[in-house]
């Protein structure tokens, strides 16, 4: 299918430029698009997504994407959605976020063959340019009234605003400018709330290059939750790339847990299946909704993308153990990312008989309450069953010598720790 018909049929494109202009030049040649992050944090999170996952698809149709980590922007703050001004992170820190998020962004996109991406960071031409340079060459050509004007600078002035923020528009213009000029980059795309950042851009293109200089802008739409709830938050917070802050198994778990309501769009705007492959589980959602078809393929294809095949089927191997009970074949690492969140106590004697261990560990409130659990088959070690009211905990009970998963009824786990 031809890219821009694909995006409006994913729902992706909310805003554009010149719609029949770059339709005419995507048709013509193959162009260099750009897309942009500024390092605010360590790692990127889901809500970061889309945007790149755009830029991919204008990839695979034959166009080189440029890939920017902001350096320089992430020194300064973008004013977009904020109330407030953000705190200022160090130099150090900044770059420190760059480095984690290029590794993020790298298993995104191809760097090889005729079309293949670039990555760039904007602290390595902004760093250079003095305070004059910038208000001469850079400032002159962008109205104050102009600035005035949008939404993201509009909407702060009541609260303030730092002459700082005030002119992040300026900067991310710039690197609009020194893209189209260094690497024939004739297309930005980013969020809807990037359109003002965007479209400041395209007015210092048609200043400083030279005249029928042209250039283009497209946004994608907001991420929403059918219910209304924010995309891309959990009880425990944002939804991190960087498997440290969210494990693979807890990724997963978060695209296989979509709501009906929600699936068809999220495989239309995440992933790269076709439009067929996407019907044909849109209708599976609405005739077999009980066997979560759409949820199962969004999962896998977005672990896969973001963490790898090998990563994918350990969350896989987690998410069954845990479905049927039978914990004792997963390892040290896969129950540290399955019980996460549970319950612990940490078990300093090699033996103890597991009538105190309950207790202990407020898994049971009494020795007589542990022994009616025990009697009554209620408590498992393992994912296996235990009855014997006079048991010992051994060796045999950890897994790798660190764990041992104790179960009381069907649902409630405590994690103990050696």
């Amino acid at each position: 299918m031809e890219l821009l018909k694909d995006l409006e049929w994913r729902g992706i494109i909310y805003q554009q430029t010149d719609e029949e202009g770059l339709k005419e030049l995507l048709e013509k040649e193959s162009i260099s698009v750009y897309c942009g992050v500024d390092p605010t944090a360590d790692s990127m999170h889901i809500g970061h997504l889309l945007p790149f996952l755009t830029l991919r698809r204008f990839q695979m149709h034959g166009h080189r994407p440029i890939v920017l980590v902001g350096g320089a922007t992430g020194l300064i703050g973008d004013p977009s959605g904020k109330k407030e001004e953000r705190q200022l992170q160090t130099v150090e820190t900044v770059q420190h976020n760059v480095s984690c998020i290029k590794k993020q962004l790298e298993t995104i996109f191809n760097f090889e063959g005729e079309n293949g991406a670039i990555m760039v960071n904007n602290y390595d031409w902004t760093s250079k340019i003095d305070i004059v340079t910038f208000l001469r060459d850079y400032g002159k050509h962008i109205g104050i009234n102009y600035m005035l004007a949008k939404d993201t600078i509009a909407s702060r002035l009541e609260t303030g605003i730092s002459f700082t923020e005030f002119t992040y528009t300026i900067l991310q213009a710039m690197d609009f400018n020194y893209l189209y000029e260094h690497h024939n980059c004739k297309l930005q795309i980013g969020g809807s709330d990037q359109w003002g950042n965007i479209t400041t851009g395209l007015e210092l293109i048609r200043k400083m290059q030279p005249e029928g200089a042209k250039a283009y802008g497209l946004t994608i739409p907001l991420v929403t939750k059918a219910d209304g709830t924010k995309f891309g938050k959990t009880e425990s917070g944002a939804v991190w790339l960087d498997p440290e802050k969210t494990s693979p198994y807890e990724f997963y778990q978060f695209w296989i847990n979509t709501a009906d309501a929600d699936v068809v769009k999220y495989l239309k705007f995440f992933t790269f299946l076709s439009k067929e492959e996407i019907e044909a589980l849109e209708q599976s959602v609405e005739t077999e909704p009980h066997l979560r078809k759409a949820q199962k393929a969004l999962a896998e294809e977005m672990t896969r993308l973001i963490h790898g095949e090998e990563a994918l089927q350990q969350a896989i191997k987690i998410s069954a153990a845990l479905f049927s009970g039978d914990v004792k074949n997963l390892t040290a690492s896969e129950i540290m990312q399955g019980f996460k969140d549970v319950p612990s106590y940490e078990q300093k004697d090699e033996n103890v008989s597991l009538v105190d261990l309950l207790v202990n560990a407020k898994i049971s409130p009494s020795k007589r309450q542990a022994r009616e659990d025990i009697t009554n088959g209620a408590i498992s070690i393992n994912g296996e069953k235990v009855t014997d009211v006079g048991y010992v905990l051994s060796d045999a009970d950890k897994i790798e010598g660190k764990f041992t998963l104790i179960r009381r009824g069907k649902k409630k786990y405590t994690l103990i720790k050696y």
